[in-house]
């Protein structure tokens, strides 16, 4: 029973995060928003029990990914007078919760039927651990691995590109 009570604290934080980071202008304040939806994110990980998932969820996307993200918008120096103005943002997020609301319901009654309780417990053995993501990971994902692997290096270039032209 508690464990859905975590799990709807963690989503309902995720969601507001996500929103926050598509209804920000301020980039700054989009990507912090990021951070908070990927620590409810790896929160999500810590219930299923994915310990590997959960770690990695914090160091590398939470830490440093967010880093580099907010060291490319530092990077760029927009300033503030270049920025939109918001407006309406509050009633943009309220409309948006109403339209959602529904979902939860839909995502309450897939889970019942798929599982027959709307209780989440943890996956099955193995998940997520380094093994069974390592073994995803260089046997079966390998190809789709290299392929971000490659754009990230290639968005990284790209950003190096601009504010060296820039400056």
């Amino acid at each position: 029973m508690e464990t859905n009570i975590y799990f709807i604290i963690l989503a309902v934080i995720a969601l507001v995060g996500a929103l926050m980071t598509i209804t920000r202008s301020h980039p700054l304040s989009a990507t912090l928003s990021l951070v908070v939806t990927l620590i409810a994110l790896a929160g999500l990980y810590a219930l299923l029990s994915a310990d590997f998932l959960f770690v990695i969820q914090i160091l590398v996307y939470a830490g440093a990914i967010m880093a580099l993200m907010v060291f490319v918008i530092m990077l760029l120096n927009v300033k503030e007078e270049q920025l939109p103005v918001e407006h309406g943002i509050k009633r943009k997020v309220g409309l948006t919760l109403l339209f959602l609301a529904p979902l939860f319901f839909l995502v309450e009654r897939s889970i019942y039927s798929q599982f027959g309780t709307t209780s989440f417990t943890a996956m099955g053995p193995g998940f997520g651990t380094i093994k069974s993501v390592g073994q995803l990971l260089y046997n079966q994902y390998y190809i789709p691995f290299e392929i971000v692997s490659v754009l990230l290096l290639v968005a990284l270039v790209g950003v190096v590109a601009l504010a060296k032209r820039r400056a």
